[in-house]
């Protein structure tokens, strides 16, 4: 659909009602917007595409706004419009392959820039959070505190004690053939303490709190709270993101060392009632199997882990749009990119451990 013209409110212009029952006994599966010949424009050309897009969404037909001026898209997505609202463009809206390659490259080059931006952003709260000058509350860091740490006790211990059991399970096949049974508590204390715990318990966290993170300041966006923390001279990262970054981050260690006691415990139920173990000979193996050195790694992961989580659950919950189903690809969003987060980190420090001999 071409608009072109003077788009004002005192020139008069088309009524989105009208175009929508033109279109209504035509097969149109996707309306795409071309704004390039627009001479001016005001609220009405705003207030016509917002009107003929939510009639078209109503028939199940998507709309596109990427033709449309820059000033439009921006106040179409502040009234709730999505670029595309439902399905997607086909070949011949699409354009030809290099331009959407480029188009591609540069809208992921503008959202790294967006989210360094933000990472300065938080680091140089955390850093008015240390002097005291951050404008959020210590009461929203202990509730938040209790949310991502007692309140997240129950699914730790059931992911623990399994995953001790299992490795336990595991260790006892590869062992039992050699009369090596007793190392069972070795397979099982380090891989808990050096792996399993902090980058499982991270994973857990992933899905039940960096959602949780993004749902609700998606929320937010939507009901215009964080438009209101903006009005009244709040900043939405020091009252917001700041005490769920520094709750997740103390409390991910935590949850780390108790995944490696229940851990630990899950193997010695599986040790003892399949290998003819004692809970003295598993309790001193584990003993001389753990050092100071594999434990810090963990808990050190655990840490960074906490950190990834909740900036990339803040993160996608204030990128969100403005609508119901921009809160639940929030939550999605959040999840999938901590856990892939999560998995990369962890290659990482996998690699400098190795470099480092530690």
């Amino acid at each position: 659909m071409r608009i072109a013209g003077r788009w004002r409110l005192h020139d008069g212009v088309a009524s989105g009602r009208e175009v929508a029952a033109w279109l209504s006994g035509r097969p149109v599966s996707l309306v795409s917007f071309d704004g390039s010949g627009v001479a001016s424009w005001d609220s009405a050309l705003v207030a016509f595409v917002h009107e003929l897009a939510q009639r078209l969404a109503g028939r199940g037909v998507a709309s596109d706004f990427s033709g449309l001026p820059d000033g439009v898209r921006r106040l179409l997505a502040l009234a709730g419009n999505e670029p595309i609202t439902r399905g997607g463009p086909p070949a011949a809206a699409r354009g030809p392959l290099l331009a959407r390659i480029g188009g591609a490259t540069l809208n992921r080059a503008r959202s790294v820039g967006a989210d360094v931006a933000l990472l300065g952003e938080v680091t140089t709260s955390v850093g008015r959070g240390v002097a005291g000058r951050a404008r959020g509350r210590v009461v929203d860091v202990v509730a938040e505190m209790y949310e991502a740490g007692a309140r997240a006790l129950p699914i730790i211990t059931l992911t623990s004690a399994l995953l001790g059991a299992i490795m336990a399970f595991v260790g006892a096949a590869a062992l039992r053939p050699f009369g090596a049974g007793i190392y069972v508590a070795n397979v099982v204390s380090i891989a808990m303490l050096r792996e399993l715990s902090s980058t499982m318990a991270a994973i857990v966290m992933a899905g039940r709190t960096g959602s949780s993170y993004a749902a609700q300041l998606a929320t937010m966006k939507l009901t215009q709270e964080l438009d209101a923390l903006e009005t009244m001279a709040i900043p939405a990262i020091d009252f917001l993101v700041l005490p769920r970054v520094l709750a997740l981050s103390i409390m991910q260690p935590l949850l780390c060392v108790y995944a490696d006691f229940v851990g630990i415990a899950g193997g010695a139920v599986v040790a003892v009632s399949m290998l003819d173990l004692s809970l003295v000979q598993y309790v001193n193996q584990t003993r001389l199997a753990v050092t100071f050195s594999t434990f810090a790694i963990g808990v050190g992961k655990s840490a960074a882990f906490g950190v990834l989580v909740a900036f990339l659950g803040c993160r996608a919950g204030l990128r969100t749009g403005r609508s119901a189903a921009a809160v639940g690809r929030a939550a999605t969003k959040a999840m999938v990119s901590a856990i892939v987060a999560i998995i990369i980190a962890d290659g990482a420090f996998a690699v400098i451990f190795q470099v480092l001999g530690v």
